[in-house]
C-alpha cells in the first residue's frame, strides 16, 4: 500500500453552470473521505480562469486531481501549467483542447452539437472579459440542449440562474496542452447535445487517456452522480 498521500480533488465547472452541480458528486466523496474543493470558475477567458484555478490548486497541501465539466476542461488543461502538486486530469463530458486550439477550433471537424444552434449571445458587453457579449442557452431549449436526462423542475431552475460565458472565452486559443505531460482520465456522455460524442472521443483518444462512457446528457453528472464520482475515484487510485 502507497504511503503517498490521496490527492484532494478539485471540482471545475464549466459554462452555463455553477459549483452547485457538483452537489451529488461532493456527497459522494465525502462519504468516501475523500477532500473534495468546488471553486468558482469565473468564465471570463481560459488565461484568467486558469489563473484562478491554478491559484486554488497551488494553494493545496499535496497532490491534486483537477476534474474538468465541459469548459472547466479546458481550463484545467491551461491550468496545468507549473502546477508543481497536480496529479492528474480528469475530464467530464468536457473540451481538452491542445495548445493553441480554443474550444471552438476543436470540435470544428465534427458534427455541430444542438447548443450550436441554442446559444444566445447578450444584447451587452460581458463585464470583466475582454470584449464581446456574454453567452447563454436560449432558456425556452435549455433542457433539451443541456440537462435531457434531469426532471424538469430542475432544469427550469438551471436555465433562470445559469452563468454566462464571455463570448470571447470561446475563441481563446490555449497557451499549454496540460494533458499532454500529467496521467490523464475521460468520461464520454453518449447523449451529449452540448459537446460532440465524436469530438469527446477524438480529444480522449489523443490525449491516451483512460476511457468510460456513460450513458446521459452533457449533464450525466448531475444525474447519476453515484456513477461519476466512482469514476473519480478510480482515477485517483489508479
Amino acid at each position: 500500500m502507497s504511503d503517498s498521500p490521496t490527492p484532494t480533488v478539485v471540482l471545475v465547472h464549466g459554462a452555463f453552470a455553477d459549483a452547485s452541480g457538483w452537489a451529488g458528486i461532493i456527497r459522494e466523496l465525502k462519504a468516501a473521505d475523500i477532500t473534495v474543493v468546488a471553486p468558482a470558475n469565473p468564465l471570463r477567458g481560459i488565461s484568467n480562469d486558469a489563473r484562478a484555478i491554478r491559484s486554488v490548486a497551488a494553494a493545496i497541501d499535496g497532490p491534486v486531481l483537477l476534474v474538468g465539466h465541459s469548459y472547466g476542461g479546458a481550463v484545467i488543461t491551461e491550468a496545468a501549467d507549473g502546477l508543481t502538486n497536480l496529479a492528474g486530469l480528469v475530464y467530464i463530458a468536457a473540451f481538452a483542447p491542445a495548445a493553441g486550439e480554443s474550444v471552438s477550433s476543436v470540435q470544428e471537424p465534427f458534427p455541430a452539437p444542438l447548443l450550436a444552434s441554442t446559444v444566445r449571445p447578450t444584447p451587452f458587453d460581458a463585464v470583466g472579459a475582454v470584449g464581446g457579449p456574454d453567452l447563454v442557452i436560449d432558456p425556452g431549449q435549455f433542457q433539451e440542449t443541456f440537462a435531457a436526462d434531469l426532471p424538469e423542475d430542475i432544469a427550469e431552475v438551471m436555465a433562470v440562474s445559469q452563468r454566462p460565458l464571455a463570448a470571447a472565452a470561446a475563441g481563446e486559443p490555449l497557451t499549454h496542452s496540460g494533458w499532454a505531460e500529467s496521467p490523464t482520465w475521460y468520461l464520454v456522455s453518449n447523449e451529449d447535445r452540448a459537446i460532440s460524442p465524436d469530438a469527446q472521443r477524438f480529444m480522449a483518444g489523443r490525449m491516451n487517456a483512460t476511457v468510460e462512457d456513460i450513458d446521459g446528457s452533457h449533464v450525466a453528472f448531475i444525474a447519476q452522480p453515484a456513477a461519476v464520482a466512482a469514476f473519480i475515484v478510480r482515477a485517483l487510485h489508479a
